[in-house]
């Protein structure tokens, strides 16, 4: 479902985001590591160990999935699956990188959500998650530690679910977007946050295939999640890295990436501040 509020934030953030991004020579740039993992090396275990192997599996890209604080993980549930009514004690955002998925209030009718669409379910919301496909994979973002409880344990957060599919995503261009420097290459969707100095926020961003090119954090943080396509990494040697990996890096920061093979790569990016990108 996309309701008013959501319109007018993204009508908001369009706005936004004419606002000037700093240049940042190489130089500039952070000398602090920039962190990788590959989806190949994250380590999975049970999203809700109460359900036993009828639980989809989790695996924890950055942060404490359960602990304190803000966290990333993969989710992967099974052909067919589809939970029981059920809330959660905060608030999530989710990408879908494979298969479809579909999050919704119990009664709701499936809405099967393809790679790339964007989904959000506030904190006490009743709702069931439903999966079908080959090898699905979505990435979940939560700012506390994240637990399953009982749909009797309901409440209202006062905060709406927003359910994005991919053919609905709001993409812009160099032309209308100061964070993208080369006309006819990159392209960007803001989904939440403010996008701004200091301030956090959600985008995707968008590569065509064969672009070579330069991502670059001007603020604290940068955490990147590959969602499809063939990225490349300059840390990495130039190495694959698969839809589900992940980059990050603190401070001011150069990322060298480049899209290889004939298909357009997708990543989510959530920033503490601004970046630019350019070929």
């Amino acid at each position: 479902m996309l309701n008013r509020s959501f319109i007018a934030k993204v009508l908001a953030i369009s706005v936004a985001s004419w606002i000037g991004v700093e240049a940042i020579s190489q130089s500039e740039a952070s000398k602090s590591a920039i962190t990788i993992l590959a989806a190949s090396e994250v380590k999975w275990q049970q999203l809700n160990p109460l359900r036993g192997d009828k639980s989809p599996k989790a695996a924890t890209l950055w942060g404490h999935r359960t602990g304190p604080g803000p966290a990333g993980f993969l989710l992967k549930p099974v052909d067919g699956f589809s939970s029981p009514p059920h809330i959660h004690n905060v608030a999530y955002r989710g990408v879908v990188i494979r298969g479809l998925l579909h999050n919704d209030d119990p009664k709701a009718e499936h809405m099967w959500m393809p790679t790339g669409s964007f989904w959000t379910q506030p904190a006490g919301g009743i709702h069931i998650t439903a999966a079908k496909g080959n090898d699905i994979l979505a990435y979940v973002e939560v700012e506390d530690g994240f637990g399953v409880l009982p749909a009797k344990e309901a409440f209202d957060s006062k905060e709406r679910p927003v359910n994005v599919d991919v053919t609905n995503i709001v993409w812009q261009d160099a032309t209308t977007v100061a964070w993208l420097h080369d006309a006819g290459t990159a392209k960007l969707a803001f989904l939440w946050g403010t996008p701004a100095k200091d301030s956090l926020n959600g985008t995707l961003l968008k590569l065509p295939a064969k672009f070579s090119g330069k991502i670059r954090s001007q603020g604290q943080s940068l955490r990147a999640v590959v969602i499809q396509g063939r990225l490349k990494h300059q840390s990495v040697g130039g190495n694959i890295l698969p839809p589900g990996s992940t980059f990050a890096s603190e401070g001011k920061t150069v990322h060298s990436v480049s899209c290889a093979g004939g298909v357009e790569c997708l990543i989510y990016i959530r920033a503490k501040g601004m970046f630019d990108v350019s070929s």
